[in-house]
């Protein structure tokens, strides 16, 4: 008899690894023998604008629902789907940013955490940037105080996607704008401004990209989503999203800084003549990232959101874009080579170190 009931354990248990493995995307298996850890991209589903933030033994992913924002922690990045999360913000009822919460990004900056965000009263032409800040060491607590609106200058213009960019030892912030958002110019460019504190713009604004090249211009001219990115030698890049993000050509394109030269002037920055990230099968629009580094150091992962499926009507836009990540390493010339997207269901190495 206790021959017959161990049989029947080890047979339970077969069954249940064999039903586990690979039905869960974004969930590491088991190291094989020869091999470490594996993962699946999409990480999420139903998750656009993807940010991470890192600090400590922990990342933070920044994720928008629309009218909230949730942070998930995780020490894992590749077991981001089963993550803890906490809302950190609930959008008002009403007014000037009850509606759209757009593209979450979260910076430890003199010593607080500050997230910043983009909303509107529910009108297109109103979008504008807004900023929370928490002294916690965690920012998974609830704690989050509302700085207002970040006011653009000389103009309080409509803007979307803010970022930081700190850059010997002084605070710029990088956004895209409209200009012509009153009169129905849908044409969005790049801006740069520089910081007298976390939630305060200083000074001119100044345009440093507008979309020029034809691979910028599918559905309608765009620069957008613009994300600071450093090689290991120092040099200063921008990597930004390009086209209208509903159709499938939404890509990076690449702006590096010139060695020792003033972020502020248009003319410090060269731009790449072609994209350096376009759309794959399962992975079409790619694009809105941000970047991060492994558990020890040694490698640099973007993440980034994507269609699985083509979107040729240009309604790719919604909350169906899901987050993926993979490695990328660096060319002779020190610029990122981010290689092509992954193909959803593909299995990956989990980040060095986890």
């Amino acid at each position: 008899m206790r021959h017959i009931i161990y049989l029947a354990f080890l047979i339970i248990l077969l069954a249940c690894d064999k039903r586990g493995a690979g039905l869960f995307l974004a969930t590491p298996t088991a190291p094989e023998a020869s091999g470490p850890a594996k993962f699946q991209n999409p990480l999420l589903n139903a998750a656009p604008d993807p940010w991470v933030a890192q600090r400590g033994n922990f990342y933070y992913f920044l994720q928008t629902h629309g009218n909230r924002i949730e942070i998930r922690k995780t020490e894992k990045m590749s077991q981001l789907a089963s993550a803890s999360s906490t809302v950190v913000f609930n959008a008002p009822a009403t007014g000037i940013n009850s509606r759209d919460v757009w593209a979450p990004e979260m910076f430890f900056l003199q010593g607080k955490w500050y997230i910043y965000y983009t909303a509107s009263d529910g009108q297109d032409v109103n979008h504008r940037m807004f900023v929370l800040e928490n002294a916690n060491e965690d920012p998974t607590t609830n704690n989050w105080v509302d700085k207002g609106q970040l006011m653009t200058q000389p103009a309080d213009l409509w803007s979307i996607d803010g970022s930081i960019f700190e850059h010997n030892n002084e605070l710029f912030f990088i956004w895209s704008g409209r200009p012509g958002a009153q009169n129905n110019n849908l044409t969005q460019n790049i801006y740069i401004s520089k910081m007298s504190n976390p939630f305060t713009l200083t000074g001119e604004t100044v345009m440093i990209s507008t979309p020029q090249h034809g691979w910028e211009r599918n559905g309608f001219g765009v620069n957008e989503g613009p994300e600071i990115l450093e090689n290991p030698d120092g040099d200063v890049f921008m990597i930004y999203s390009a086209s209208y993000c509903g159709t499938d050509d939404y890509a990076l394109g690449l702006l590096r800084l010139a060695d020792n030269a003033d972020p502020l002037k248009a003319a410090s920055w060269s731009k790449n003549a072609n994209p350096v990230f376009t759309k794959a099968p399962s992975a079409y629009g790619a694009g809105h990232n941000g970047f991060f580094k492994s558990k020890d150091g040694k490698e640099d992962w973007i993440i980034y959101h994507a269609n699985i499926e083509s979107h040729p009507n240009n309604n790719g836009c919604g909350n169906v874009r899901s987050t993926r990540m993979q490695r990328f390493t660096w060319n002779a010339d020190g610029t990122p080579n981010f290689g092509t997207p992954v193909a959803a269901g593909a299995f990956l190495e989990v980040p060095s170190g986890e």
